[in-house]
């Protein structure tokens, strides 16, 4: 599917030079004169390199073929994490790097979101929250929970994260598991 640089986001995958690449980070460069440049950071899944490109922003690119589908998170070990197909049962393996960062916050049995392409995982989507207890943070001190100061907590799977001065140890907290920030108390 042929597309233009442009409308290139974070996650999107598509092929360079006969390599598949799955962005990371888009930036459109406008400059004071002369055209548009879309710079891209990509992640080639295969080899596990990280490349920067430059295109211009109404330049076409080929958009690669993804398979979306939903998986449950069963277990990792040593930086490689088991998943299975809802619907197939099929179990697949995916690198560490793949996941990336959320990969603190999977929980066994969540379900997530496995991209595909030619039956190999290439990026790995977990729900936008999920529900952590705190186990280490800064006792309350009266009068402080006035004022709009965070102070860190320590999560469960050993996160750190700032949490408003009224959480305490023992207290289930909402975090976001793409930035793995503070959202909300849960309920």
């Amino acid at each position: 599917m042929k597309d233009t640089a442009i409308n290139l986001r974070s996650g999107h995958a598509f092929m360079h030079e006969g390599k598949l690449l799955v962005v990371v980070k888009n930036e459109i460069n406008q400059p004071g004169k002369g055209a548009s440049v879309a710079q891209i950071e990509a992640r080639d899944p295969i080899a596990g390199t990280k490349t920067n490109l430059r295109f211009r922003t109404q330049e076409t690119i080929e958009r690669a073929d993804l398979f979306e589908s939903d998986h449950q998170y069963l277990f990792g070990a040593d930086d490689t994490y088991t998943f299975m197909n809802t619907e197939s049962f099929e179990q697949i393996e995916v690198p560490g790097d793949v996941v990336g960062q959320p990969k603190a916050y999977l929980q066994e049995g969540m379900i997530c979101q496995v991209q595909t392409h030619e039956g190999m995982a290439i990026a790995v989507t977990l729900p936008k929250t999920v529900v952590m207890e705190v186990v280490e943070a800064e006792p309350v001190v009266k009068g402080q929970t006035q004022s709009s100061s965070y102070k860190p907590a320590i999560l469960e799977n050993g996160e750190r994260v700032l949490v408003p001065p009224h959480i305490e140890v023992g207290t289930k907290i909402v975090v976001h598991t793409a930035e793995g920030t503070y959202s909300e108390r849960a309920k």
